[in-house]
């Protein structure tokens, strides 16, 4: 296992099969986000994606909360200058990130720490966790994705009440507006997140970056064109694959070979 100091406020952690998990550590202060905070997560998950031993990654946050948003005392230097350079922004870093990530909310996710758990793939929440927009309470301008993918997952009308009224969405809810995947006990977030991870695992990896893709990209149009992609890159997928990659997805099926990776 490959680890970095507890000292460090974005711990990177590597396992031998195959999850990636990134941790927020900055627990004292619930994990809220500092500006070398955010180029270091963003730089972590510009590694993981490239990192080809890497195939789910976890973000969690230490102690009793995912992440309490920005850290307000640094507020000037988050939201001016190069916060708009790609490079150094989590959010983008994680939706270009190809890899499926699955994000374990044991506890408070405020404003950036809800917009950051919406840049997650799945989620796995605690009992009691919640996610509380606060942008409208103290005058900030969402930029992270919060006023358009909300809606998109939990409904408008529920998403202008979470944020126009600030209102707290508790896990449970979320669970059944099918924004959180599952809830569990607070001390089961993470072996429910690498449960999750290894059901994906045990699957092709190639096709698991390439559902994930074709997934993200249509959910950002409308059905029709959405099903115009999903028919092109199928056409694209099987026109490119050799006979010996057709005997190795038939290999798979068959459970003959289930480390293949096609």
């Amino acid at each position: 296992m490959e680890g970095s100091s507890s000292d460090k406020l974005i711990v990177v952690t590597r396992e031998p099969d195959g999850i990636a998990t990134v941790t927020l550590n900055r627990p004292k202060s619930l994990n809220s986000l500092t500006r070398p905070m955010m180029v270091d997560l963003a730089k972590a998950f510009k590694a993981l994606a490239k990192d080809n031993s890497v195939r789910v990654i976890i973000l969690s946050g230490a102690g009793r909360a995912f992440c309490s948003g920005v850290d307000l005392r640094a507020a000037q230097d988050v939201f001016k200058g190069d916060v708009k350079d790609p490079e150094a922004d989590p959010v983008v870093q994680m939706e270009q990130c190809p890899k499926p990530i699955i994000g374990a909310i044991n506890g408070l996710a405020i404003t950036a720490g809800f917009e950051i758990a919406l840049a997650c793939d799945m989620l796995v929440a605690a009992k009691g966790a919640t996610f509380v927009d606060t942008h409208a309470r103290f005058g900030i301008f969402p930029s992270w994705g919060l006023s358009q993918k909300l809606a998109r997952f939990i409904g408008p009308n529920k998403a202008r009440e979470v944020s126009l009224a600030a209102r707290p969405l508790s896990a449970e809810e979320a669970e059944k507006l099918g924004f959180v995947n599952y809830v569990v006990d607070q001390n089961e977030v993470l072996n429910k997140a690498r449960q999750l991870a290894g059901a994906i695992m045990k699957n092709s990896q190639d096709l698991v970056l390439r559902y994930k893709s074709v997934i993200n990209d249509g959910y950002k149009l409308d059905l029709r064109q959405g099903l115009a992609i999903e028919k092109e890159r199928g056409h694209e997928y099987y026109d490119g694959m050799t006979p010996e990659q057709f005997k190795k997805m038939l290999d798979f099926i068959a459970g003959k070979k289930p480390s293949s990776k096609l």
